[in-house]
């Protein structure tokens, strides 16, 4: 008999007071129950990895406000201004944190670019050797502390301020290179001069001077400024402006390999006196859609503070050594993992015969040919590390892509297309880097070997987020690029790639006419001044007997 209620009412089952679909599909979801709790049993201390596959395009973050502008923002025909404003009070809050542990906290400021006003824009300081000289004693290379032993105070890591060397610092804007616009064109701080190591003398009294981080869709969602949400004010201000960044930047992009858009704009903040500086577009979700026409690809960043080396199976792992800047919904690190463990465990004569495989070996071969034609002390081989993997999804194979070019134009202007550029290079004939001797091909002036008490293979770098850095593994080679170089396989599509980007470089007069055109722009915004002569001098002496060296190598030419 049916129990009832006092007032006679049926007593609903537990059955009846589950959801009606629930009951008519209780099958399925008790065999899904059933599996969860085997699962458990048998998997519970086994990590699982999830892999995506998905081929999707579509990003979480899209642009929903795109402020027109008045002039295009990397139109380098026409000076180009900006102000930036902030409260006092969070600014200094931003430096102690700054100061104590490393962070580089986000504050709010409004933007007026070109003459378009923008509300709460976001920056914050961009940099982590760049920025030792506003840590004290407190910071090294890369974003960490001194090692013991190693220099301590405002002079760590210089040498005599006689114009020919600086110190460990100046060097990439975000990556952690041991030494910063090296190259005579400009770049220098304080101690610096032709092709030495430099540190810019930064200060908080002078934040018109200090790198920065522009973010547009900080604190507005969705918003950017002409398809633009990330703009870099990279080192050097008036005299000091990287005109070799800027020049390298030009070379690039007219040989068709993708290089960041750039301009010189003039920079105040705060009501401070305006300075001279260059901007230039960061490498993010929006630049790594552009890398190809359909956006059909992934484009990995290299972290300063990770390696190429196999870390296992599990995507995640690869994280402190890649930063994935597009599709993170729909990809992952795998791509790279299995570049990275192939790289590793192949044969010379699986290496030779396969890499077509995995890479676009003639984009390959143009990437580390541009890198020794434009004498880049700190490519994807040096202490920065700064390259980008670029991923195809249709085809599979990997391109790699230059950025940061504040070290181009150091070093000997002789090197041959066999010789390093940059520490050790890992290019044939190159130095290790790691012995601590000086390395073939390094800037003219740099010390030789590193401080006492620093790590083997010198200063890492953190990886552009805030995060510190360390030694980072050998600085001094790159696995792929090494490979690449040392394989005769590759010899002749090495060399056909040199001869013909140094054509367009060198032999075409092209280098020579974009010095004198880039040293007209930064007059225009601002930068003129005997300083900036002599940098464009010391500039324009590097690229002419860059091309006469050159000229006279049979490798080259014959």
């Amino acid at each position: 008999m049916t129990a009832t209620t006092p007032t006679g009412t049926r007593k609903r089952r537990l059955r009846d007071r589950l959801p009606v679909r629930l009951r008519q599909h209780w099958k399925p979801v008790g065999a899904l129950a059933v599996g969860l709790a085997v699962m458990v049993a048998f998997l519970g201390d086994v990590r699982i990895s999830p892999y995506v596959t998905s081929a999707s395009r579509v990003e979480a973050d899209t642009i929903t406000d795109d402020i027109p502008g008045t002039i295009d923002l990397y139109d380098t025909s026409t000076a180009h201004s900006i102000q930036l404003t902030y409260q006092q009070t969070d600014f200094d809050k931003m430096m102690k944190e700054f100061k104590e542990d490393g962070t580089k906290d986000w504050i709010k400021a409004d933007l007026v670019i070109d003459g378009v006003y923008l509300n709460d824009v976001g920056i914050r300081l961009k940099g982590n050797s760049t920025l030792m000289s506003l840590r004290g004693n407190k910071g090294m290379p890369g974003g960490g502390n001194m090692p013991p032993g190693a220099p301590q105070g405002e002079g760590a890591g210089r040498q005599a301020q006689d114009g020919r060397t600086g110190g460990a610092g100046g060097g990439d804007a975000e990556t952690g290179a041991p030494g910063g616009g090296a190259g005579p064109g400009g770049a220098g701080g304080r101690a610096g001069g032709p092709g030495g190591m430099v540190q810019y003398d930064l200060s908080a009294e002078k934040p018109e001077e200090l790198p920065w981080l522009v973010k547009i869709d900080e604190y507005v969602e969705g918003r950017a400024y002409q398809g633009e949400r990330e703009i870099s004010l990279r080192p050097g201000a008036n005299g000091q402006v990287p005109l070799n960044e800027a020049l390298s930047l030009s070379l690039t992009d007219t040989s068709g390999q993708k290089a960041e858009r750039y301009a010189f704009t003039s920079v105040e903040v705060n009501d401070r006196p305006a300075v001279t500086r260059l901007m230039v577009e960061n490498p993010d979700t929006d630049y790594a859609d552009g890398t190809d026409d359909d956006g059909n690809a992934v484009l990995y960043k290299a972290r300063a503070g990770g390696d190429f080396s196999y870390q296992g199976d599990d995507p995640s792992e690869y994280e402190s050594a890649f930063k994935q800047l597009n599709k993170k919904g729909s990809q992952d690190l795998e791509p790279v993992m299995k570049l990275i463990k192939w790289v590793e465990n192949a044969s010379d004569e699986e290496f030779a015969r396969d890499l077509d495989q995995y890479v676009d070996v003639e984009s390959l071969a143009a990437y580390v040919a541009t890198q020794n034609l434009l004498l880049n002390f700190d490519d994807m081989a040096g202490p920065g590390k700064n390259y980008l993997l670029r991923y195809d999804l249709d085809t599979k194979k990997f391109t790699v892509l230059g950025w940061d070019y504040n070290l181009t134009f150091s070093g000997d202007a002789t090197a041959g297309p066999n010789d390093s550029t940059g520490m050790g290079g890992g290019m044939p004939g190159g130095g290790e880097g790691g012995d601590g001797q000086q390395p073939s091909g390094a800037p003219e002036g740099m010390p030789e070997g590193f401080p006492e008490g620093m790590p083997q293979g010198g200063p890492g770098g953190g990886d552009g987020e805030g995060q510190e850095g360390g030694p980072g593994g050998r600085m001094a080679d790159h696995p792929l690029k090494t490979k690449f170089l040392e394989s005769d396989a590759f010899d002749e599509v090495y060399l056909a790639a040199y001869k013909k980007l140094y054509q367009e470089f060198y032999t075409s007069g092209t280098a020579a006419k974009e010095v004198k055109a880039i040293a007209g722009q930064a007059r225009a915004a601002g930068a003129g001044s005997k300083e900036l002569d002599t940098a464009v001098t010391q500039l324009t002496k590097t690229v002419t007997d860059r091309a006469e060296a050159l000229a006279k190598d049979k490798a080259v030419t014959g």
